[in-house]
């Protein structure tokens, strides 16, 4: 209550001090009192799976409603073409490739962000926020040997979230168990959780072995413990108890996250709530099966639109909805086999999750980063499309703008009057990442230097990027990089080179992190 008396009175003397200066400065964007704050985050939504940005195949209405009556940007940016590096960018607003260890992570990765960093609901605790995670996380826990029967430390309580319910990693990983606070839920003391990334335990089934046992067939890399009749990545045994129901999964988040806004409500809270959808194993409620006609994956998404409906209803009967700032966007772009036999590309038909843009999940083309992007504010925010160029990574820049905290030195751009639709200046110039290769994008061209290795992830079916030459685009006459310039324009290559170099340093084709200068 202090530090929200004490907001409410810089606000007031910042007022008095902009009146009197009567000097032309811009507009103060503050709200007169602290807007709670909510990021939906989806997981593997494409640029192309939303109906707000061209998809007529899929239905949807709650996504399209936050578009419709807030700003929808058409180039907005995950970090990351991967999701644990993307996580790391929006809460700490460091680019991940500064940080070795922001890769896809297994379930039992150590936390990869240092519990001394400033990150989102940090800076926001010292504002007087109450702050809340509920669904994935995918930043490591502990500090390396994790005992899953003790308390499980640290972990998002000891970067800033107040509470926390989460899943440790992804749906297809092991543990396959809900952590709250750092406690494994439901945990029966008499039956110890086991988990190992190398080796399975003796007697326990796999995928592999007996395939018999599976609900869900697998098609590259999720053959080890079985849960729930699905094949997951690493071995798992005991904590029966404390095990999932994949299908329950979206109904348990979002009980957790409207539990968080109702016990909450009083004071100002952020939410971080990162949907599981439709990540795989895509695993839709009976409810909703059938519901796209696209196979589970198509489902799920139907399914994550409801939640996020159910979610603003929540916020509507609590009458909140005119002060909450609400920031919804995915952390990559789309992926259809990622694992999993379940039909997604037999069902595929007209739709196209990446839109019109080239690539996707994995790759350094635009599917991989560009994303769906929509900021919302009810009765503060008026409805308008928006092509400046904005990312997850200034999150934290502009919200510390918004509730007057520090942040210090970080990637992170001040942009909160681009949210809120009171300009159209974003970025001039972005790094994008995908496992550890980078490309930077520069107004509307985007440079990708020569990297090594498959021009296409067979498995997924997806290009990636990597060829023996520099790639140079023209996203304003070519969004779908379809055209590469690299020859026909050698100044632009150089000056492009030159500027992603004083950035991204001298070797920028290198994948070691560079520290922060």
């Amino acid at each position: 209550m202090l530090l929200y008396n004490s907001f409410k009175t810089l606000l007031s003397l910042l007022a008095v001090l902009l009146f009197l200066s009567g000097c032309g400065q811009k507009e103060d964007t503050s709200p007169a009192q602290p807007p709670n704050i909510i990021v939906i985050y989806l997981d593997d939504l494409g640029y192309g799976d939303v109906g707000a940005y061209g998809a007529t195949e899929l239905k949807t209405p709650n996504m399209d409603k936050l578009a419709r009556g807030g700003i929808k940007f058409t180039n907005g940016y995950a970090s990351s073409a991967t999701c644990s590096p993307s996580r790391f960018a929006l809460l700490t607003g460091i680019y991940p490739w500064r940080n070795k260890n922001a890769k896809i992570l297994p379930g039992t990765a150590p936390l990869i962000i240092d519990t001394a960093q400033v990150t989102i609901p940090k800076m926001l605790k010292k504002q007087g926020y109450h702050t809340g995670i509920v669904g994935k996380w995918h930043l490591g826990l502990g500090s390396g040997q994790v005992d899953w029967n003790q308390r499980v430390s640290p972990g998002p309580n000891e970067v800033g979230f107040d509470y926390s319910y989460i899943m440790a990693a992804t749906q297809d990983r092991v543990p396959t168990v809900y952590i709250e606070n750092g406690y494994v839920a439901g945990l029966d003391p008499a039956d110890p959780i086991q988990i190992d990334y190398q080796n399975n335990f003796e007697g326990e089934p796999t995928g592999l072995d007996h395939p018999e046992m599976l609900k869900m067939k697998w098609h590259h890399g999720h053959n080890n413990s079985i849960v729930n009749g699905i094949p997951r990545i690493g071995f798992m045994k005991g904590g029966k108890s404390a095990k999932w129901v994949d299908e329950d999964m979206a109904d348990t988040f979002l009980i957790k996250a409207q539990q968080y806004i109702m016990e909450h409500q009083q004071q100002p809270f952020f939410l971080y709530y990162a949907l599981q959808q439709p990540h795989v194993p895509r695993t839709p409620h009976p409810r909703f099966v059938g519901s796209s006609g696209m196979g589970p994956r198509g489902d799920v998404i139907v399914e994550a639109d409801w939640c996020i409906g159910e979610l603003l209803k929540t916020l509507e009967e609590l009458q909140l909805l005119e002060n909450t700032l609400i920031i919804l966007s995915s952390d990559n772009g789309p992926v259809l086999n990622d694992g999993y036999y379940d039909q997604a590309v037999e069902l595929i038909g007209d739709h196209k999750p990446a839109g019109p843009l080239r690539g996707g999940k994995y790759s350094l083309y635009q599917a991989g980063t560009r994303v769906p992007f929509i900021t919302y504010w009810k009765g503060t925010i008026q409805p308008a499309s928006s092509d400046a160029m904005v990312s997850q990574i200034d999150f934290l820049a502009s919200l510390a703008q918004l509730t007057g905290g520090n942040i210090g030195q970080t990637d992170s751009q001040p942009l909160l009057e681009v949210f809120l639709g009171k300009n159209n200046t974003g970025r001039e110039e972005l790094v994008l990442e995908a496992t550890t290769r980078t490309a930077f994008r520069q107004g509307n061209w985007v440079l990708i230097p020569p990297y090594e290795g498959q021009a296409v992830n067979t498995n997924v079916n997806i290009e990636l990027g990597n060829t023996d030459g520099y790639q140079l685009f023209n996203l304003q006459d070519d969004l779908g990089e379809q055209s590469n310039l690299a020859d026909a324009q050698p100044e632009k290559l150089q000056q492009m080179k030159e500027d992603f170099q004083r950035i991204r340093g001298t070797d920028f084709g290198e994948t070691e992190p560079l520290e922060l200068k």
